[in-house]
C-alpha cells in the first residue's frame, strides 16, 4: 500500500504544481485570454541608422511621445539595441501621461520610475532588446505616452525608427523627472524604443499588428496628428484591441536594404529596415497578445530596383506572391490570423515606380491575394483608394502630392477599409 499511497502524493504534488505554474503564467502571459493579460498598445519597429546620419547624445535626455491604442492598468516599455555592436548604457527611464494634446510636457502625477530587474539603469547588450519591469500606470485608451530615457555617456544612436512623423524633444543632462523640458533640439524619430504593452483589463483583450511599408508607417501624414491609418482603425475599434504599427517607410517583402554604389540612397535606405519576411518574428510574433496581422507589402520590391536598390534584385509577381505565402505560413504556426491587403495603385508616381510591367505585376499579385483564398480575409485597399474612372491612379481626394502615398484623408478611408468583425473574440487561431 505505501507505494501506491506514495505515488498518488506524487501525482498529487505534481498536479498542484502544474496547476500553480499554470496560474503564475497566467496573468502575464503571450496569449491568455484571461480577465488580466498582456498585450501590445504600441509599437516602432527598429532600423539601423545610416552611418553619415548617426546622431550621437551624451549626458542628455530623449523625450518621445507616443499614441497608444488599448489601456491598462500597467504598462511595460521594450527598448532596444538591436543594431547596436556595443552595450547601451541607460541611466534612467521615466513615464507619464502627456499634459494637453501638445509638445512634451508631462502630468506630474501620473510620472513613473521605469526599472529593470528592480534597478533604474540598465545595460541593453549589443544586439538585443530589453524589457522593463510592469510599471503600475492607469492608461487610458488611445492616449499620448511620454518616455523620457536619459544617455549618460556619449551614446551614438545606432538603432531607431527613422520616421516617427510625432516630434520629440533631447534636452541638456537627466531631466527625466521634470514635468517640462527646454529642448536643445528635436527630432521626428523614437530612438531606443521599439514597443509598448499593457495589463489589460478586459476579458479577452488580443492586437493586431500592420505590417507594411511607409503607406504603413504614415509617411506624408500631418505630424503629431496620429493619422496614419493603424491609428485611425485603432479609434474605430474603440479601444478594446490593441493596434500596432509594424510598417517602414522603404521596407519590401523580400529585400534588405541595398543602395546603389554612389547613389543618393545611400545616406538613408538603412532606415527603410531589414525585408519583411527577416523581420516577422520580431516585429509580428513577438508582440504581447499578437493575433491578427494585416499584411501591405509589395510596392517597394516593385518600384525601388532602379531607383533606390540595383536592378539585380527585380522581381516577379510570382516571386512576391511566393513571399506573401511564407507570411501566411508562419502567421498560421504562430496562431495568428493573416489579412491581405491590396497594393495602392500609383501611376505616375513621382518616386519612379510606376511602369507597365510594375503595373501588370501590381495586378497579378493583387488577382492573387483577392482570389486565392490563401489568406483569412481580404482587405482591398486598392478599390478602397484608386481613382474614379481611373482604377491605375490613387483618388485625387485621398493623395498626398506625389500619387503613391495618401494624404490624411486617404488615411481615414484606408482604416475604414478593414472589417472590424475580423478582431472579435473567438477570431483567432
Amino acid at each position: 500500500m505505501r507505494p501506491l499511497r506514495l505515488g498518488a502524493v506524487l501525482a498529487g504534488a505534481l498536479l498542484l504544481l502544474s496547476a500553480g505554474t499554470a496560474a503564475s503564467v497566467a496573468e502575464p502571459g503571450h496569449r491568455s485570454g484571461g480577465p488580466r493579460n498582456w498585450v501590445g498598445t504600441w509599437a516602432a519597429v527598429p532600423t539601423a541608422t545610416p552611418e553619415s546620419a548617426t546622431p550621437v547624445l551624451e549626458d542628455e535626455t530623449v523625450r518621445q511621445v507616443v499614441h497608444t491604442s488599448v489601456g491598462g492598468d500597467r504598462v511595460r516599455l521594450r527598448l532596444t539595441n538591436e543594431f547596436g555592436t556595443s552595450p547601451l548604457r541607460i541611466g534612467e527611464v521615466r513615464v507619464a501621461l502627456r499634459d494637453g494634446s501638445a509638445g512634451t510636457d508631462t502630468a506630474p502625477d501620473t510620472d513613473r520610475p521605469v526599472t529593470f530587474g528592480g534597478s533604474t539603469s540598465v545595460t541593453v547588450p549589443a544586439g538585443a532588446p530589453m524589457l522593463s519591469d510592469a510599471v503600475e500606470l492607469r492608461l487610458p485608451p488611445r492616449s499620448d505616452l511620454v518616455v523620457s530615457i536619459h544617455l549618460p555617456q556619449r551614446t551614438p544612436v545606432t538603432t531607431l525608427h527613422g520616421f516617427s512623423y510625432q516630434e520629440n524633444a533631447v534636452a541638456a543632462g537627466n531631466v527625466t523627472a521634470k514635468p517640462s523640458v527646454t529642448p536643445t533640439s528635436t527630432m521626428t524619430q523614437w530612438h531606443f524604443l521599439s514597443g509598448i504593452s499593457v495589463r489589460a483589463r478586459g476579458k479577452h483583450t488580443g492586437a493586431v499588428v500592420a505590417l507594411g511599408d511607409s503607406i504603413t508607417d504614415g509617411s506624408e501624414t500631418t505630424a503629431g496628428a496620429n493619422n496614419r491609418w493603424p491609428d485611425l482603425l485603432a479609434e474605430r475599434v474603440g479601444g478594446r484591441t490593441g493596434v500596432l504599427n509594424s510598417g517602414i517607410a522603404g521596407n519590401r517583402l523580400l529585400h534588405d536594404p541595398n543602395p546603389p554604389e554612389g547613389s543618393d540612397a545611400e545616406s538613408y535606405a538603412a532606415f527603410f529596415g531589414q525585408s519583411a519576411l527577416r523581420r516577422f518574428d520580431r516585429d509580428v510574433v513577438a508582440h504581447p497578445g499578437a493575433e491578427h496581422v494585416i499584411v501591405l507589402l509589395g510596392v517597394n520590391d516593385l518600384g525601388h530596383p532602379g531607383t533606390a536598390a540595383p536592378l539585380s534584385e527585380t522581381v516577379t509577381a510570382a516571386e512576391i506572391i511566393g513571399g506573401h505565402r511564407q507570411i501566411i505560413a508562419r502567421a498560421h504556426a504562430a496562431g495568428l490570423r493573416a489579412y491581405g491587403g491590396t497594393i495602392l495603385p500609383f501611376k505616375g508616381d513621382t518616386l519612379g515606380f510606376y511602369s507597365t510591367e510594375n503595373e501588370d505585376k501590381r495586378q497579378t499579385v493583387n488577382e492573387w491575394i483577392r482570389t486565392s483564398g490563401e489568406y483569412d480575409a481580404v482587405i482591398d485597399f486598392d478599390k478602397a483608394m484608386r481613382a474614379p474612372g481611373d482604377p491605375l491612379r490613387l483618388n485625387p481626394a485621398y493623395d498626398s502630392g506625389d500619387h503613391l502615398h495618401p494624404n490624411d484623408a486617404g488615411m481615414a478611408a484606408m482604416a475604414d477599409a478593414v472589417p472590424t468583425r475580423l478582431f472579435r473574440p473567438g477570431r483567432g487561431h
